[in-house]
């Protein structure tokens, strides 16, 4: 069955690859990525994947489609995608020491419009981090458009302390989850 992924990122294709599935389409949506107000993490989370995969299924309806969302809260607070490099300090600073859950919301829309859904909430803990360990990955580069204002496949993977969950779901993509979705939506694997 065609699979068609419902995002821009070369990290979800990367992790794809890992389990044998190549998309035949990349379909980015283009939704509004604001939490709603008193909206908790997980919740927006899945909202948005599901979100993403419905705006997406209608463009092709006769494939399946797969669509993500991360999310890096502190407590109730959603961390921001970092766009600048201001608020990719404030992540950090917050974040340092700190222990904090990366929730992966993964969603697959088959042909006949059924949606599937799995939430992957990993714990994370990262040591505490010097000015100049933050000035340091911030002149790298790293964090720029990613949720927390880090991405654990690079340098930041040295600030983690402790780890409780999925390292893929950190990443961008929860693997066991993702497999289990693909399988049950029809979707045969490499």
């Amino acid at each position: 069955m065609p699979l068609i992924l419902a995002s821009a990122s070369p990290r979800r294709l990367d992790l794809l690859a890992r389990i044998g599935v190549v998309p035949d389409a990349v379909d980015p949506a283009d939704i509004y990525e604001i939490p709603e107000v008193q909206e908790r993490p997980r919740d927006h989370a899945a909202r948005l994947a599901r979100e993403k995969a419905l705006a997406v299924a209608v463009r092709h309806p006769d494939r399946a489609v797969l669509a993500a969302d991360t999310v890096v809260a502190v407590g109730r607070r959603i961390l921001p995608k970092a766009e600048h490099e201001a608020a990719a300090r404030q992540c950090l600073s917050l974040l340092s020491g700190r222990r904090h859950h990366v929730l992966t919301a993964v969603a697959v829309v088959d042909p006949t419009g059924r949606l599937r859904e799995r939430l992957s909430d990993t714990i994370v803990t990262f040591k505490h981090l010097t000015v100049a360990e933050i000035d340091a990955y911030l002149a790298a580069g790293e964090w720029s458009g990613k949720a927390g204002g880090y991405a654990i496949q690079g340098r930041a993977e040295a600030f983690v302390r402790f780890l409780s969950g999925s390292h893929s779901g950190v990443v961008g993509l929860p693997l066991y989850e993702t497999r289990g979705l693909l399988l049950a939506s029809g979707i045969s694997l490499g």
